[in-house]
């Protein structure tokens, strides 16, 4: 920071609560002994507080403020693992071994920590038996519970800042704190009041390198931040010194512009975001605001090729729901749903997706693979639920994978039919000929196989016909798309249960999981494999009356490519808050001429898991 550290009430008030916090219960005389052993510590916005592989000797805790930890893998990409806010503990490992730091640690904004050395650590030991105790057993508490920690912990405070004109950023920050309002405590901050508050008129517009404004200011904000859950700070309309003490001071930064204006970059991105010092990278979500009326985003992509974007949203703020949205995004409290691939039995998704609508269970973030990307679509579009199962009773009614190839050279199925259906449905529901991926009212993704690079690829962008496409592309049976130069096909192969996925996107903190595999193993009561005479005779007997209850050509291709995701089935389980398994062992995976019972099927297994008593497992459903 620019100016000398002062220490003050609050601070102390807000150290004790987080020591309290952090060590439990020890007597008065005890926290004192620990707190002569700790030595204040201030980060300006972009500077280190540890590197990866240098010595570690001390342990901290942030009393204000946010760091980002980052690991340099053996590519030398730096990856973001997870980020560090007020209350929390960072390098404690290092009191118990020499080991090197495994991450790097650096403050997004101005921070404030207090510092335990081992020296110090060491002392305490040996002169507190209840100390050595207590520190002891925390740090292994804390420990046991590391993988559990969000990669994206919660923000305080929220940067708003207008990149387009004639936002009303005064409304809109109004009905954001409403909505953040049901979730905790929340700060509504702009110039004007803050000028009021500190009682000197203007002080907010001076220049960033006037020492004692500079104190004044940031005293205040982390005493408002320290006693509320939300702040959300309001820039002005231009790049002013408020401004960029906004860009600097935030957790997060929400870019709000007008859907329909040209997406040229604001003045205040130039001044304020661009030009910040190195690695006081809060996180930037561009907010395109649009009318109630609005069937469908479009034109994203050029918004977004012109900024570095940690994420991007769709918002209409005269909807309350598409507020309560946002909200739930910024405080982690989103609901994402996660849909599984299986053929036809992923029709059973839409009677899911009816039962949560039934319970008013909002979905804010959904994926999924194969077919499960087809489902996930339509919950992105938002349209009514009755016009979902209008579109896809059309769809599927016109048996989309019965196009067979007579030289089967890639494929069984020509795929051409389902490539004109995907179109008409994506037509019929945002009324657009080329939708894209990142025009969706609720953030979509879906899962599909590199075959180029053996890899598992998260499409989040591009053209949405395309991306369904390559995600049903089942090997065999479905024709791969070349996207980029590289072939694509059906992303079962790797993930096909994408709960992993759900769990790091932004601002989700709930997840339903629906997985279409099957319950328990299907055992074979033959001994030989019949030949292929005897199955050809055995098909055209009546179904009730045939021999060898095998899987048809088809069905065999399409479940083998998802037995390595079926192999994880137990961790991406685990993973769902609410998990969901409709019991669809007799629908076979081309059957779409039974739409209305699979839809059923779903619907009421829903029904039975979102309505069972708390406790109850998923099996017992």
């Amino acid at each position: 920071m620019d100016q000398v550290f002062v220490r003050t009430q609050y601070l102390d008030a807000l150290l004790m609560r987080y020591l309290r916090n952090f060590i439990g219960d020890i007597d008065d005389s005890a926290l004192e002994l620990l707190l002569g052993h700790l030595t204040w510590v201030e980060l300006a916005g972009g500077q280190t507080l540890m590197a990866q592989g240098e010595p570690g000797d001390a342990m901290y805790l942030t009393i204000s403020g946010r760091l980002r930890t980052s690991i340099c893998d053996e590519d030398g990409r730096q990856r973001m693992v997870r980020e560090i806010t007020r209350g929390q503990v960072v390098g404690e490992m290092s009191l118990y071994t020499d080991a090197p730091r495994s991450a790097t640690l650096v403050a997004i904004r101005d921070t404030v920590l207090v510092r335990l050395g081992k020296a110090e650590f060491k002392q305490l030991l040996s002169i507190s038996s209840q100390i050595s105790i207590a520190l002891t057993r925390q740090i292994i508490k804390r420990l046991q519970t590391e993988g559990a920690r969000s990669p994206m912990d919660r923000p305080v405070t929220i940067g708003l800042l207008p990149v387009s004109a004639g936002i009303d950023l005064a409304g809109f920050a109004a009905a954001l704190a409403a909505s953040l309002q049901s979730i905790g405590r929340v700060a509504l901050i702009d110039a004007r009041r803050l000028d009021a508050d500190l009682g000197v008129p203007g002080i907010t517009l001076r220049a960033h390198n006037d020492a004692e404004a500079n104190r004044s200011i940031a005293m205040r904000l982390d005493e408002i931040e320290a006693a509320h859950d939300f702040v959300l700070l309001l820039s002005d309309a231009t790049p002013t010194a408020w401004t960029a003490r906004c860009s600097r001071h935030c957790d997060e930064l929400y870019l709000l512009a007008d859907a329909d204006a040209p997406p040229v970059v604001h003045p205040i991105e130039d001044q304020c975001l661009v030009r910040r010092p190195p690695r006081t990278d809060a996180a930037e979500i561009l907010v395109l605001l649009h009318p109630a009326e609005r069937l469908s985003p479009s034109g994203t992509a050029a918004w977004l090729a012109r900024r570095q974007l940690a994420d991007h949203l769709h918002i209409r703020p005269a909807l309350p729901r598409d507020m309560a949205r946002l909200a739930r995004l910024i405080s982690r409290s989103a609901v994402g749903l996660v849909l599984a691939g299986g053929g036809a039995r992923g029709i059973a998704h839409i009677g899911v997706y009816k039962a949560l609508r039934e319970r008013g269970i909002e979905i804010d973030v959904v994926g999924g693979t194969s077919i499960g990307s087809v489902m996930a679509g339509y919950v992105a579009t938002d349209r009514s639920f009755d016009t979902v199962l209008a579109n896809a009773r059309h769809v599927f009614s016109a048996r989309p994978t019965s196009d067979f190839n007579v030289f089967p050279l890639l494929s069984l199925i020509k795929g051409r039919r389902l490539r004109a259906l995907v179109q008409t449905a994506l037509h019929g529901l945002t009324g657009q000929d080329d939708v894209q991926v990142e025009d969706t009212w609720k953030t979509y993704f879906c899962v599909t196989t590199n075959y180029s690079k053996a890899s598992e690829h998260i499409v989040r962008s591009g053209s949405m016909r395309n991306a369904i496409l390559a995600s049903t592309a089942i090997p065999g049976a479905l024709p791969p798309l070349i996207i980029d130069g590289d072939l694509m096909c059906d992303g079962g192969t790797f993930n096909n249960f994408p709960v992993d996925v759900m769990r790091g996107m932004r601002g989700v903190g709930r997840v339903i999981g629906v997985d279409l595999s099957f319950g328990k193993p299907r055992r074979v009561p033959h001994e030989d494999m019949p030949g292929t005479w005897a199955l050809l005779c055995d098909r055209l007997r009546p179904r009730a009356q045939r021999r060898y209850h095998l899987p048809s050509l088809a069905t065999f291709l399409m479940n083998v490519t998802v037995l390595y995701s079926i192999s994880r089935q137990r961790q991406s389980r685990q993973l769902a808050d609410i998990y969901m398994n409709p019991p669809l062992d007799r629908v076979g995976m081309l059957q779409w001429n039974r739409f209305e019972q699979i839809v059923a099927q779903g619907y009421a297994h829903a029904c039975a898991v979102l309505d069972a008593p708390a406790g109850a497992s998923a099996d017992d459903v």
